[in-house]
């Protein structure tokens, strides 16, 4: 078990925090536009993971992407996360209709409370790319690998774009203005090392799709058990 790995940003989310990141993502066209296209992407990955009975969204955060996986009428979910003020924002939050459909389970996505092979997928959305150690992303990786019995949908920042570059300018000039590195809670990996990450993990990558080619961090990526 890993249940001693702790992320440092877990424990900021509060009923207040909670709030605030639920308000985030509908804040502004911009962020309705990227949820609009986060949606896109997530139904595309779905379907290629061949529309999955039994999902572990993990982390769920406020819920936003349960409306999108009740779209399909007999999915089961189990929407799970670290934060149990989390979890009561997203029950109030979403749909009723949508909320009487989904499990809630509070718990840590390196020490899964859920038996071996027990969904048939895990949905994890914007929470690797927190992971900066990769004995951390192996950890949770492996977890993953040990929970779903066929595929994993799991999006992080990745090199190789515009904004991955924009972001390492500017980490070099705030290094070169401070003096040190500073605390750091996101992250860009590049491809090559995350692939091999899921490989040595168990998986094989079956398709990524990227938010916007060439320009943004976002990749989803479809995993299957090997």
């Amino acid at each position: 078990m890993n249940s001693t790995i702790k992320l440092k940003f877990s424990e900021k989310y509060d009923p207040q925090h909670a709030s605030e990141y639920l308000v985030k993502h509908q804040d502004g066209l911009a962020r309705r536009l990227s949820h609009k296209r986060d949606e896109q992407l997530a139904r595309k990955a779905l379907e290629l993971a061949g529309e999955p009975g039994l999902v572990l969204d993990l982390p769920c955060g406020a819920g936003r992407f349960w409306p999108l996986l009740a779209e399909k009428t007999n999915r089961e979910i189990i929407g799970a996360d670290y934060s149990a003020a989390m979890l009561d924002v997203a029950s109030l939050a979403q749909p009723g209709e949508v909320v009487k459909r989904v499990r809630r389970l509070q718990t840590s996505a390196f020490d899964i409370d859920l038996p071996d092979n027990s969904v048939d997928s895990i949905f994890s959305m914007r929470l690797l790319h927190h992971i900066g150690d990769s004995s951390h992303r192996m950890a949770l990786l492996r977890e993953f690998h040990r929970v779903s019995r066929d595929s994993v949908i799991i999006s992080l920042w990745v090199d190789g774009n515009f904004k991955a570059w924009k972001r390492k300018r500017l980490e070099r000039l705030r290094q070169f203005d401070s003096g040190a590195e500073g605390y750091q809670n996101r992250f860009v990996l590049p491809a090559d090392t995350v692939e091999s990450e899921f490989k040595k993990a168990g998986f094989t990558v079956q398709n990524h799709f990227d938010f916007i080619p060439l320009y943004a961090m976002w990749r989803v990526y479809i995993l299957r058990k090997r």
